[in-house]
């Protein structure tokens, strides 16, 4: 089977989002949606002292310093890596839902981080949205690792309802086509359900990328 690299520097389809986030979204594509590396990258591509959050940085600079990003291209992909168990923990976070959202996912391979990715959903996206675009991401970055059996680990039960007990919603189009078909390609996978008291560290990454909806007007 022919696997995508992780970094190809393709974006993913998201929501409405300013001229400026979206700049933005496409410099993220460029580093796989690694969210340290592609921050940094900008962050030193910004005139001066100023980077994607210094409220110092207009909006032209921060535009033209993901260009430069986008302009270096996508980072060489690595080999592809076989395991046998992969862990993909996802969140969506949206503010006000609808509002900012952004989409985080963690690939952890025996208890160790391989992957955390994260992204701006739309500026004004409801959370289940928000839990749809996280699922895609996140298994984006897991075909890196090709896993024979993959453990999601999500809160979202309107996603879980959706993808594994057949409720699909064409409103989510297309988030759950995409998540279909990227599940298709797993030998193996199921779901675990997290609570409210359940660590997340897909969390953090979904705030990042919500942090990067708000951003506008321009």
């Amino acid at each position: 089977m022919e696997w995508t690299p992780l970094r190809s520097g393709d974006p993913l389809p998201h929501e409405s989002l300013s001229k400026t986030a979206t700049v933005v979204d496409r410099a993220l594509a460029v580093h796989g949606y690694e969210l340290d590396a592609a921050i940094s990258a900008i962050d030193d591509a910004t005139p001066g002292y100023g980077g994607l959050f210094d409220p110092n940085t207009d909006r032209r600079e921060l535009r033209d310093a993901c260009e430069t990003v986008i302009d270096a291209g996508p980072n060489p992909a690595g080999e592809q890596e076989r395991h046998p168990e992969v862990i993909l923990y996802v969140d969506g976070s949206a503010r006000g839902n609808p509002g900012p959202a952004g989409a985080g996912a963690v690939v952890q391979i025996d208890g160790e981080t391989r992957a955390a990715v994260g992204r701006p959903v739309g500026a004004r996206a409801d959370n289940n949205v928000a839990e749809y675009a996280a699922l895609q991401l996140g298994l984006r970055a897991v075909r890196a690792y090709d896993p024979g059996t993959l453990e999601v680990r999500i809160d979202s039960m309107t996603v879980i309802d959706a993808v594994w007990r057949d409720g699909s919603d064409d409103s989510f189009a297309p988030y759950s086509d995409a998540v279909a078909e990227l599940l298709s390609a797993i030998p193996a996978h199921r779901w675990t359900h997290l609570v409210d008291s359940d660590p997340n560290p897909a969390d953090s990454r979904a705030t990042v990328g919500a942090d990067i909806a708000a951003i506008g007007p321009g």
